[in-house]
């Protein structure tokens, strides 16, 4: 008979069995059992309160903020004699020809003056992305004599006031014989004269790596073709904010186009809109709240598809 071993721990092993075995809880319920009992954990009352405080308070300050968009909408659907007599968002009567008799009040159809603020905005796009690109992309990525210098002259210029240069642009353009055309609010964009987009241009090019730059020299690329293939596909987010702040800058401008469009054919919206008032008889309010409305429906759609770019741009170009 041959002896059987015995294991280091076997004392210990017999001292268990001795006391019991081991009770293993068969459930959960069983290990809840033998703990006293306690009341659920509630979550703080405090953040949640003041959440919806925040959010009350958010919702009635875009009320107020609306409130004068809202009054004109439901304006331009009240009859003249209405409007200021009743106060309220809900029209006791109702007037859709105010559109109509809007759309007809000038010389000509109000179709002719939103194409002319189409041609004028169009154009000011167009010369802002050109020309602002490409004075940005000389600021971040060139180097040449006085650069820093230039940049902060360029930055300068943005403090200066419009009615500080408007008559030196008049007695210009007025020897040239572009006044009542459209060339005085359209040339100057393709010369980069609005500083702010050229800066918003140069921050979004900074963050590009230069490596970029380096490999496609490697590839035997100039500055034209970097710009043109690295630099404008990567920058599409600064694009559209400079597209999209022109575009609602351009459209809602008055003073420039006043001054340089002196013929009604040649009137744009913000021009337009300014007729239907008459200091010296009745205004026609009716059909200018009609018309006011008409006219913000490009920038309404303008804004809500940019939106998304808008942001992005912004947000990538270090402007907190």
């Amino acid at each position: 008979m041959t002896d059987t071993p015995v294991r280091p721990d076997a004392p210990a092993d017999a001292a268990r069995a001795e006391s019991g075995p081991s009770r293993t809880p068969a459930s959960l319920s069983e290990v809840a059992a033998s703990y006293p009992d306690r009341p659920p954990r509630r979550r703080p009352v405090g953040p949640r309160v003041r959440r919806l405080l925040k959010h009350v308070g958010l919702v009635a300050f875009g009320l107020v903020m609306l409130y004068p968009l809202l009054w004109m909408l439901a304006s331009s659907f009240k009859p003249t004699a209405l409007i200021f007599r009743e106060p309220g968002l809900i029209p006791t009567e109702w007037d859709f020809s105010n559109y109509t008799e809007g759309w007809n009040a000038l010389l000509d159809p109000f179709s002719h003056y939103l194409l002319n603020s189409a041609i004028v905005v169009l154009g000011s796009v167009l010369g802002n992305l050109v020309s602002c690109s490409m004075a940005a992309y000389a600021f971040a990525r060139l180097k040449f004599r006085g650069r820093n210098l230039w940049f902060a002259v360029m930055l300068m210029s943005i403090m200066l006031p419009i009615h500080v240069i408007i008559v030196p642009q008049y007695i210009l353009f007025s020897s040239l014989s572009w006044i009542n055309t459209f060339l005085p609010l359209i040339v100057p964009k393709l010369l980069a004269t609005d500083a702010f987009f050229i800066f918003l241009m140069v921050q979004f090019f900074r963050g590009i790596p230069k490596e970029l730059d380096e490999a496609a020299r490697l590839d035997g690329c100039g500055h034209g073709r970097i710009f043109l293939r690295i630099m404008l596909p990567l920058s599409l987010p600064a694009l559209a904010t400079t597209a999209i702040f022109t575009f609602i800058w351009t459209w809602n401008d008055f003073f420039s186009q006043l001054i340089f469009l002196t013929k009604p054919d040649m009137y744009t919206v913000p021009i337009a809109l300014r007729t239907f008032v008459d200091a010296t008889s009745n205004s026609s309010w009716g059909p200018l709240f009609a018309m006011s409305i008409v006219s913000l429906i490009p920038v309404f759609l303008v804004f809500l598809f940019g939106q998304k770019y808008l942001v992005k741009g912004i947000a990538t170009t270090g402007i907190k």
